[in-house]
């Protein structure tokens, strides 16, 4: 889960469950930073099980998600910072953030249902294309021109998805569709994120819009009968609460302050492919994918993380006159 709160530089890295942040450029050679690569390693690792402990929790997503933000914001709710960043928050802001967080809760929503309807490996898949869409979508809410990156990225992707809709059974396509809505919403709440989550205390932030979002599906889910999970899907959530969302939450603060918002971007690209290895390693989710399905993931992930270096690129052709700055205050 990406820390709430931040805002990033030109390059904007992005996941399933995750916000922005503002990375400072340092020489690439110094042991700092070297730790702090291992550290984003490891919150790229973490990240990817969210899938795997997605699919071993036999819960159906909407109870799968209730339970995962009410535990997170327990969680957070022992820590002190949060509570220091609540007392300073304005009531205004903590609606738009309750408003962020019914944004997440959807998002994570079609995220596991994607993993109920087909398996990991298309949720994660699918997910790929949120950078995508965040390229398409960040312009038109901060009121600059399209880049020519972002949509040579756009243009690039479309082979891509063709081939991951392709090489799956017909009864998987439901899922490719919840899939593509998991990630258009993380590119939504994300740059929402960006747009009013750059003052406030990450800790807090996060604490709302997890409380939020577990409210808003509680509600419904509450309607329908909540599922009480037993001891082992018990275990498995905490695990999915703390160790995949708290401390790669922890270890990905802790990095910032050594790593560039490029090289992050780069690393956190590859948690689609740490997440399809995984399932293929837990599950042997291979023997129910065709190769067309492999190939349309590999362009998937070779465009986002090709995305990077064509904003530079394209950068370069262009002046910097040319560029449109964001709206003052933003």
């Amino acid at each position: 889960m990406w820390p709430s709160g931040c805002t990033a530089g030109d390059l904007r890295p992005q996941t399933h469950d995750g916000a922005w942040c503002e990375i400072p450029l340092v020489n690439p050679f110094t042991t700092k930073e070297s730790g702090a690569y291992l550290q984003l390693h490891g919150c790229v690792l973490l990240w990817g099980f969210t899938a795997i402990l997605g699919r071993l929790i036999t819960l159906p997503a909407d109870a799968l998600v209730v339970w995962r933000m009410t535990l997170v914001t327990l969680m957070l709710a022992l820590i002190p910072s949060t509570w220091a960043g609540l007392h300073k928050m304005s009531i205004r802001m903590a609606w738009v953030y309750a408003g962020i967080g019914c944004v997440v809760a959807t998002h994570w929503l079609a995220f596991y249902g994607s993993i109920k309807l087909a398996n990991a490996s298309v949720a994660v898949a699918c997910l790929g294309l949120g950078s995508i869409f965040a390229a398409v979508i960040e312009p038109i809410v901060f009121g600059r021109p399209h880049e020519r990156s972002e949509l040579l990225s756009g243009m690039l992707v479309v082979p891509g998805v063709s081939l991951i809709v392709g090489g799956v059974p017909i009864e998987m396509h439901l899922g490719i569709v919840a899939g593509i809505i998991a990630a258009f919403l993380s590119a939504v709440f994300a740059i929402l994120n960006k747009r009013y989550a750059s003052s406030d205390n990450a800790f807090a932030v996060t604490g709302v819009e997890m409380a939020a979002g577990a409210v808003m599906l509680a509600v419904p889910t509450a309607f329908w009968g909540m599922p009480i999970p037993d001891s082992r899907d018990t275990a498995l959530l905490l695990i999915l609460a703390a160790a995949c969302t708290l401390l790669p939450f922890v270890l990905w603060l802790r990095s910032l302050r050594y790593v560039s918002a490029f090289r992050t971007q780069l690393l956190l690209n590859l948690e689609p492919i740490y997440a399809i290895l995984l399932a293929a390693v837990f599950f042997q989710e291979y023997s129910e994918l065709t190769s067309r399905f492999y190939l349309g993931a590999i362009m998937v992930v070779c465009t986002v993380l090709l995305q990077p270096w064509l904003r530079r690129w394209t950068r370069r052709k262009i002046k910097p006159s040319q560029l449109a700055a964001p709206p003052q205050g933003q």
